[in-house]
C-alpha cells in the first residue's frame, strides 16, 4: 500500500504508523522531521518486526505538526 502525503512547511515532524482494529499499533512507518513537499511510503504488510501481518482491515494514521488525519484499508493475501 502507497500512503501519500503532503508535508506543507519545512522541518514539520512527520508521524505515519499502522494499526489493527484493536487499535495495536503494528508498524511505524515514519517517526522525523522532514521537507517540505510531497512524500511517498509504502507499507508491505509487515509489522515492526517484519513479520507477515495477517489479513484484513488496517488503519493508518498520518500526524503532521498539528494535522492528523487516519484512513482504512483493507490489506489481501
Amino acid at each position: 500500500t502507497a500512503i501519500r502525503y503532503v508535508v506543507p512547511a519545512p522541518g514539520e515532524y512527520v508521524e505515519v504508523a499502522v494499526y489493527d482494529l484493536a487499535g495495536r499499533r503494528i508498524r511505524t512507518l515514519v517517526s522525523e522531521e522532514q521537507a517540505a513537499g510531497e512524500h511517498t511510503v509504502l507499507w508491505r504488510g509487515r509489522d515492526d518486526h517484519t513479520r507477515e501481518v495477517a489479513s484484513g482491515v488496517y488503519f493508518y494514521r498520518v500526524r503532521i505538526g498539528a494535522y492528523r488525519t487516519e484512513r482504512k484499508m483493507l490489506l489481501l493475501k
